[in-house]
């Protein structure tokens, strides 16, 4: 009773706030709905990056992957702050200097409307399909092994889960869809500090209880003495992630997600200056490298406490560890930190997904003259029937999901790898004309999807997923740039300054993102 007590009470703490923090925000004004009227501070964007980021898929996924190949898989975390740092040193004042709401409308300003609808039509697709159903999914998952839903509620384990992806889904499309962005970002916060004490909690009772003496510092000196093989972050060939990759794709796939994702960097956008986005960025990217502590450590352990048992599905080692070592009295504030968790990467793609059907389809092709509250009003419907879609999907991904972080990971490059290598040549480049841009996404797209179905619906034997996601991004800027020397634009492209934003710059960005990297670095010389 005291765990449910404690679930309820968190969870409606966090809705309480988020409400007195937005009811004064205009939500009628697409710049007050979709970019929470610009108004995020560095902690807000920060927070909400990070639990965005933070969800169900990402922590018993990556915690799985870690049961079987060892500490390697933080590069999944590493290496994001050095793309954070990045996006925040050149991506975002590009950005804001254009006082963009979305990705595509940059795409549009730099090429033209058709690359717009295109890479629009590229994150729905991919958010619609993917995300939104995996996430869903992943965290009823999680939610129903880890406090044994099905024999708490007298159901089966498939009622479980329909009954988690509806609570998740109702819950996230209320913030997402009636609270818009400030909504979100705020509750994200709120959660992020939960997730941050909560995540910490496991890696320290899972150290506990592999000591012989049950002290921290005893399972500490038990995890690097047994096992070493795990504690290696250079991967092998036949590895989940071999070294390699680290030099191809894998960057590919940190600077997409943190740099041009609509999902993430639209919080970036809603900063109220330059200097607070890049202060938020930073400081997310400091907290990203400690993320192995809570998404990677505890798989570790898990494998060390069960001496390498084969498991049934490697995902469920992080929900099997958490039943064995997290004591009774904190299973219900740890449910309230896990369902936020999982409502954050739900309403954030929800919000973006309602964000470019209103802002890059309603307005630019279905009605040109709409009023801004007219433009909210239809993302919000949009936005409910995605979800609705969503929540229908998801408990069907049962049958037929294995290693989901993987899985994602690799369906991920369908529409992050076209997108990305449009905006890195149309950043770097100022002739390249829009004829070029259509060309690399179909190019990409193709190519990338071909190397999917060969590889998994043939399971034909090919590279590494990211060594092929780095083949497309070459070969399609090959193609751009052989575009633009053939047929370049007539003039320069000049960005505009639309001075809604104040874009001038951290004084102390760049000399703390060559911290950051540096402290990356040194990771790998210490696990090596």
């Amino acid at each position: 009773m005291l765990s449910i007590i404690s679930f309820i009470g968190f969870t409606l703490l966090v809705a309480i706030i988020a409400y007195l923090a937005t009811r004064k925000t205009n939500e009628n004004t697409s710049e007050g709905y979709f970019l929470g009227g610009r108004s995020l501070t560095a902690s807000v964007i920060a927070g909400s990056l990070l639990l965005t980021n933070l969800s169900t898929e990402q922590i018993v996924g990556l915690n799985g992957n870690a049961y079987a190949d060892g500490i390697l898989v933080m590069a999944w975390e590493t290496l994001a702050a050095i793309a954070m740092v990045i996006t925040a040193v050149y991506l975002l004042p590009r950005y804001l200097k254009g006082g963009i709401s979305t990705i595509p409308t940059y795409l549009e300003r730099r090429f033209d409307v058709t690359t717009k609808a295109m890479t629009s039509g590229l994150f729905l697709s991919g958010y619609a399909i993917v995300l939104l159903p995996i996430v869903l999914y992943s965290g009823s998952l999680g939610i129903s092994g880890m406090f044994n839903l099905p024999d708490l509620l007298g159901v089966t384990e498939w009622q479980s889960i329909w009954i988690c992806v509806i609570s998740i889904g109702v819950i996230g499309s209320m913030y997402a869809i009636f609270g818009g962005l400030k909504a979100v970002a705020v509750s994200d916060t709120i959660n992020a500090v939960g997730l941050l004490v909560g995540g910490l909690l496991i890696p320290y009772f899972g150290l506990i209880s592999i000591s012989d003496d049950h002290s921290f510092f005893g399972g500490l000196s038990k995890l690097t003495s047994e096992y070493p093989e795990k504690l290696n972050a250079i991967g092998s060939a036949d590895s989940s992630i071999p070294f390699a990759t680290i030099f191809t794709g894998m960057m590919l796939v940190q600077l997409f997600y943190w740099g041009t994702n609509q999902q993430i960097i639209q919080r970036a956008l809603g900063a109220k200056n330059l200097a607070e986005g890049q202060k938020g960025l930073t400081i997310a990217a400091f907290i990203k490298i400690l993320g192995p502590i809570i998404v990677v450590l505890p798989g570790i352990i898990a494998y060390h406490k069960w001496g390498g048992e084969v498991l049934a599905n490697n995902d469920i080692a992080y929900p099997r560890l958490v039943a064995e070592v997290l004591p009774t009295y904190l299973i219900g504030f740890f449910a309230a930190v896990m369902f936020g968790a999982i409502l954050s990467s739900f309403n954030s793609a929800l919000n973006s997904c309602v964000t470019l059907f209103g802002v890059d389809i309603y307005k630019q092709y279905i009605n040109k003259e709409a009023e801004d509250k007219r433009v909210v009003t239809v993302g919000k419907r949009f936005g409910i029937v995605l979800a609705v879609f969503s929540m229908f999907v998801a408990p069907f991904l049962y049958y037929a999901s294995d290693g989901l972080f993987g899985y994602l990971q690799t369906v991920n490059g369908a529409y992050s790898v076209p997108i990305l290598t449009v905006i890195i040549v149309g950043v770097l480049s100022k002739r390249v004309p829009a004829i070029a841009a259509k060309a690399g996404i179909i190019f990409s797209f193709t190519f990338y999807v071909t190397y999917i179905i060969l590889s998994k619906g043939f399971e034909i034997d090919l590279p590494h997923f990211l060594h092929v996601q780095f083949v497309a991004f070459a070969l399609t800027i090959i193609l751009m740039l052989v575009i633009g020397k053939i047929k370049p634009r007539e003039t320069d492209y000049i960005q505009e300054y639309t001075k809604q934003v104040d874009v001038t710059p951290w004084k102390h960005v760049k000399v703390v993102g060559i911290l950051i990297c540096a402290i990356v670095l040194s990771t790998y010389f210490i696990f090596s």
